[in-house]
């Protein structure tokens, strides 16, 4: 893939629920982010407040769901190929009557992996997640945290392009808040060609895992009434900014003064 080339784009989508306008002309692209002697996947934040169509715009992007109108193009500006987008879901969906190693196996074995071969990658990801010890563990048997990193892996054990991320901050206390940034950075940074979408409104740790904000929301006439649709409303590039890939980040003024700004704009979108 060359440098900056668009991995990911989404061109004029448009989406009705129930008659009502949810999206409306959402535009945005993804780059290839190239660090010289460094692995470097992609890592998109998605902000918006809650009920504005971040969840609809995950399902468009999965292949979930079909745009009423537009587009959602893969590398090469090729539709994207059926089974290279991961989605982790708030609630973290295994399948209950499965072990933890179970759920990786169903997810290997769907996807046209050899047996053998997907128990040799569940088993790696496991130990990689810290989750080596909790193999024969029921998901009902774990933590939060340790459910949502089983989630994780269960996508990842055949190679996704993407991987779509939705509220992974929601309910963590800071400790557990850093681990999972951490965990995240590591995935990303694993393959080249690794991009993370987070779909959230915690613009904080949003910001101190992503190379890319997208703002999600709705315009406003010249009367203050607000469009039914939202599309996105700004475009923030960390690596520009010189808050992209840097550990303690949010100590750094600049990010502070960037947060302000976004909670700023966040409150009118």
């Amino acid at each position: 893939m060359a440098p900056d080339s668009v991995v990911l784009d989404v061109k004029d989508v448009r989406q009705k629920l129930g008659g009502k306008q949810i999206l409306d002309g959402v535009t945005f692209q993804v780059h290839d982010r190239v660090r010289p002697g460094t692995t470097t996947g992609q890592v998109t934040g998605l902000l918006g407040p809650s009920g504005v169509g971040k969840t609809r715009l995950l399902r468009l992007i999965a292949g979930l769901d079909a745009p009423d109108q537009g587009e959602i193009l893969g590398p090469e500006g090729t539709p994207m190929p059926v089974g290279s987008v991961g989605v982790v879901f708030q609630n973290y969906i295994l399948l209950r009557h499965r072990t933890v190693l179970g759920n990786l196996l169903a997810a290997g074995t769907a996807n046209g992996m050899p047996r053998r071969e997907a128990e040799e990658q569940a088993r790696a990801l496991l130990s990689r997640f810290g989750l080596a010890d909790r193999a024969d563990y029921y998901p009902a048997q774990l933590s939060g945290g340790q459910r949502q990193r089983a989630a994780i892996a269960q996508q990842l054990v055949k190679q996704k392009l993407f991987l779509v991320l939705d509220e992974p901050f929601s309910g963590l206390d800071s400790a557990a808040l850093e681990n999972v940034i951490e965990l995240f950075s590591r995935i990303a940074h694993n393959h080249e060609d690794q991009t993370l979408i987070i779909i959230t409104h915690d613009i904080r740790a949003a910001m101190m895992v992503s190379d890319t904000l997208l703002l999600l929301g709705r315009d406003h006439d010249t009367s203050g009434k607000i469009a039914s649709g939202a599309r996105i409303q700004e475009q923030i590039d960390l690596v520009a900014e010189g808050l992209a890939w840097r550990e303690h980040v949010e100590l750094d003024p600049k990010f502070v003064a960037l947060e302000r700004s976004v909670k700023a704009r966040f409150a009118r979108l």
